[in-house]
């Protein structure tokens, strides 16, 4: 019998992801993400991101990528080693196991890692030195129910884990796509993307997730709300307080590359 209670002990144990450190919280990322070339680029965009990544020195990273979609549940990586070409990595089992406790996710194994993720984890952590895994998007689900999940998933930060949004606050990839010649934003995309910084810096979260309240630019701007949830994570991860920092401004025709860190790191830049 003592043998027994201690083998449950032993499994309770490892299933809280013993191996991970305790840290002080770690920042929050939201890139929006772009380069998705077999040979990375290096422009401002993925140099911003090189200096994001520089400054911390995470256990793991979490990625909550707009092209991770599910239906009817929530999924997490728990790959020992991802094969994807374009960013060779070993997975995170035991920050999996982390998020599995804190929400209501079910294990996943064989998928690799979708263009959301290795296109920016390759400049955020370009020498693939450190464990990652994914958490996917349920579509099904209202958007107070990615609140909590990401309420939920606070507490990941104190354990070593980079939590990184990887989509886009303005992604109309069809009207782009018109603008054969010009790189200028449509007056649509950048007052949307404008609003959504204002929205960020008065910490008026509640208003970004009921964003569909602007009517037409609104619909211009999020035609599909997969790219646009994964900001709301990150927001959600917001402790009252927390500095905001906008780290890249860009919108290219119908499309915007906002990136920004919540929570402090050694980086200087303009504060929210």
């Amino acid at each position: 019998m003592p043998l027994l209670q201690f083998n449950k002990g032993l499994t309770q144990w490892l299933a809280t992801g013993a191996s991970l450190p305790y840290t002080d919280a770690l920042p929050v990322f939201f890139v929006g993400h772009q380069d998705f070339s077999r040979t990375p680029h290096i422009t401002p965009f993925t140099s911003n991101l090189r200096a994001m990544g520089g400054a911390v020195k995470p256990a793991a990273i979490l990625v909550i990528s707009a092209h991770w979609l599910t239906m009817g549940d929530t999924y997490v990586n728990m790959n020992p080693q991802f094969k994807t070409v374009e960013y060779p990595v070993t997975g995170s089992p035991d920050a999996a196991r982390l998020v599995m406790n804190a929400v209501d996710a079910k294990e996943e194994s064989e998928r690799e890692l979708d263009h959301g993720a290795w296109s920016v984890l390759r400049h955020l952590s370009p020498d693939a030195a450190v464990p990652v895994l994914e958490l996917s998007i349920d579509m099904e689900k209202p958007l107070d129910y990615h609140y909590n999940i990401a309420r939920q998933l606070s507490s990941l930060r104190k354990r070593g884990v980079l939590i990184v949004g990887s989509g886009n606050v303005v992604h109309n990839l069809e009207l782009s796509a018109l603008k054969v010649w010009s790189r200028k934003p449509y007056e649509w995309a950048a007052e949307f993307d404008a609003w959504v910084k204002g929205r960020i810096i008065d910490r008026d979260i509640s208003s970004l997730f009921q964003y569909y309240r602007l009517g037409k630019i609104a619909d211009y701007a999020v035609p599909t709300m997969d790219h646009y949830i994964p900001m709301l994570y990150c927001l959600a991860l917001c402790e009252k307080n927390e500095e905001i920092v906008f780290t890249y401004e860009e919108v290219i025709k119908g499309m915007s590359f906002r990136c920004f860190r919540i929570g402090a790191a050694t980086m200087s830049e303009s504060k929210a």
